[in-house]
């Protein structure tokens, strides 16, 4: 089950940078604000509580089109963040395919 989720999450993070990219190339904030619930959820259910927090401020912000020169950096925040998630999740998956 937990090798399940991490595949998952894997999958989610790629379509979401991508998403995320072309929401904001595109200037669609109100796509961007929604993408940015969906990803909150995926990330808070690996633990990731802070970058959670930044989407959810971001989905707020994209909502009402606040602060529009803030989108970028979390963005690219939560691919950075993502990225170090998802090498750590590879060490997880290794050990527990070890023991099964």
């Amino acid at each position: 089950m937990v090798l399940e989720m991490i595949s998952i999450f894997r999958e989610q993070v790629s379509e979401f940078s991508i998403e995320m990219d072309k929401h904001l190339a595109s200037r669609d904030y109100e796509s961007l604000g929604k993408l940015a619930h969906k990803a909150k959820s995926s990330v808070s259910i690996m633990g990731l509580q802070d970058l959670a927090t930044d989407l959810k401020d971001l989905e707020n912000l994209a909502r009402e089109g606040e602060k529009t020169e803030s989108y970028t950096g979390i963005v690219e925040n939560f691919k950075q963040v993502a990225k170090v998630a998802l090498l750590e999740l590879e060490v997880v998956s290794a050990n527990i395919e070890l023991y099964f």
